[in-house]
């Protein structure tokens, strides 16, 4: 299975700036077998950037879509305008979760509506932390897992992507703390025992799981070979182009 580096630059950089970055950040890095790497820049910056990207070093990313097609929705970018641009996009962060109140179905519906357009949904789950100190994390991911995955039929379920995202473990939200290898750990057998009882183990297996979270160089390393995590979401450190860059490599050395 690939390991996947995927860099969300949220509500950063210009689109001057974003390109002045991706520049610096193709001229870093060298493609490796087994590794993906992507970015998910400002919705703005997405078609001037898919002109300059390097394919085969990285790939795009959308940080949120809508979960329609078409229609009378002002201000929403739909998944099948990003077709051609984008390979991936971010879904149910907890951002849009928890700071514009996206309700289950509306998140149900983009994971739906990315598989229909042939773009890899990550589909971003975790709980907060009052969740946490009520014993709710099981029953919170179960929740967020199986209602973000309703409307994927079982032959495209191998075309998704899951991102553990512990609210409490984001460097943005107020009060937030690293999460350690053994909380993740905890949190990732739980998710895999959830994808193996209600999709079988061929699913559990092929399903990808990244983990997302306060990640910097400096602990990219350890998150990165606890058993059944498969990659990075990562915040603030892609917006530097060193620390991006040693994560990067630190990838590397785990996935050979």
């Amino acid at each position: 299975m690939k390991t996947y580096i995927v860099g969300n630059w949220k509500m950063n950089f210009t689109v001057g700036d974003a390109s002045v970055y991706l520049h610096k950040l193709l001229k870093r890095i060298k493609p490796a077998r087994n590794l993906q790497v992507a970015i998910a820049p400002s919705t703005i910056a997405l078609q001037p950037l898919s002109l300059q990207i390097d394919r085969k070093k990285l790939k795009l990313a959308a940080q949120n879509c809508c979960g329609k097609d078409y229609g009378a929705y002002t201000g929403e970018t739909a998944i099948s305008q990003l077709r051609g641009m984008v390979d991936y996009c971010i879904v149910g962060h907890s951002e849009r979760r928890y700071v514009f109140n996206e309700t289950d179905q509306q998140i149900r519906e983009k994971v739906a509506a990315c598989v229909r357009n042939n773009i890899t949904p990550i589909l971003c789950i975790g709980e907060t932390e009052s969740e946490r100190t009520f014993g709710e994390t099981r029953d919170v991911l179960r929740d967020q897992l199986s209602s973000g995955l309703k409307d994927v039929s079982r032959e495209d379920l191998e075309k998704c992507i899951i991102a553990y995202e512990p609210v409490w473990a984001i460097s943005s939200v107020k009060g937030a703390r690293p999460a350690t290898p053994d909380d993740i750990a905890n949190s990732i057998k739980i998710i895999r025992e959830f994808l193996r009882e209600m999709y079988g183990k061929t699913i559990e297996e092929k399903m990808p799981v990244l983990f997302g979270g306060s990640v910097n160089p400096s602990n990219a390393g350890a998150y990165l070979t606890i058993p059944g995590v498969n990659g990075l979401l990562i915040g603030g450190a892609s917006l530097i182009a060193d620390q991006f860059d040693d994560i990067i490599e630190t990838a590397k050395k785990v996935a050979s």
